[in-house]
């Protein structure tokens, strides 16, 4: 497995329904150290945390990690990751992986898995991963993202609906739940952070629909047992603090 790749940790620090959520507690340890934890058992031959917060800066110091101050107007992590690879110049055909900083419990073998998927296939721009939903209640949860996709892994679609629809009613067999971590090529991320927002994905809230809308192409990698919590919510911190998984 090639070490040729950087993961990025955006981890903005003033969350609307989870203020200071990158320090918040989990079994002893702050969220994004258990984040940065992660990265660093992979085979990522660099590893930074963005953030907009004094606070995270200095508790990335304190168990080690590297950590890159950038603005508080960032819309999104996506956003805050392209101005660290603009600050610090990186090549165009690095390959960087965005690791939400509220993303816990997520296996470094996956980390890997789709930094390989991007590397190998040269002719897609992105990268991400998705599993089998196998429960109505996932299917049907908007805050679970759906996502559809064609022979060759290449993303046709993303939604907060259920898709595909099965007319019986039933849960189709080909439903899959995106897990929202990303590989990009350093350039076409350059690209990606100028593009204006597009309707649909105002209307769905992913912005990983406007890599589709302007014609990139996205691949998805089909795994299983990601486990992983997204903390967004009192709810999943209290998930996460039990040992539960999502």
């Amino acid at each position: 497995m090639s070490n040729n790749f950087c993961i990025i940790i955006p981890a903005r620090y003033g969350s609307t329904r989870l203020p200071g959520k990158p320090l918040l507690l989990i079994n002893d340890k702050t969220l994004i150290q258990h984040v940065y934890e992660t990265a660093y058992a992979t085979h990522a031959n660099k590893i930074l945390i963005a953030t907009d917060s004094d606070e995270v800066m200095e508790a990335a110091a304190s168990f080690g990690a590297k950590a890159v101050l950038t603005s508080s107007k960032h819309e999104s992590g996506t956003d805050r990751i392209g101005e660290v690879i603009e600050k610090l110049n990186f090549d165009d055909e690095e390959i960087i992986i965005n690791l939400q900083g509220d993303e816990y419990g997520l296996s470094a073998s996956l980390v890997n898995q789709l930094a390989s998927n991007l590397l190998t296939n040269k002719d897609f721009d992105v990268a991400t991963l998705c599993e089998r939903i196998d429960s109505m209640e996932e299917y049907t949860d908007p805050n679970v993202v759906k996502t559809v996709f064609d022979s060759k892994n290449k993303a046709i679609y993303f939604s907060r609906s259920p898709i595909p629809i099965d007319r019986s009613g039933s849960l189709p067999n080909n439903a899959y739940k995106h897990i929202g971590i990303y590989a990009y090529r350093a350039g076409y991320l350059k690209k990606f952070t100028k593009l204006k927002r597009c309707e649909i994905e105002i209307s769905e809230q992913l912005e990983q629909l406007r890599i589709l809308y302007n014609g990139g192409k996205i691949h998805i990698g089909i795994v299983e047992g990601a486990n992983s919590i997204g903390i967004d919510t009192k709810q999943d911190l209290e998930m996460a603090c039990s040992g539960k998984s999502g």
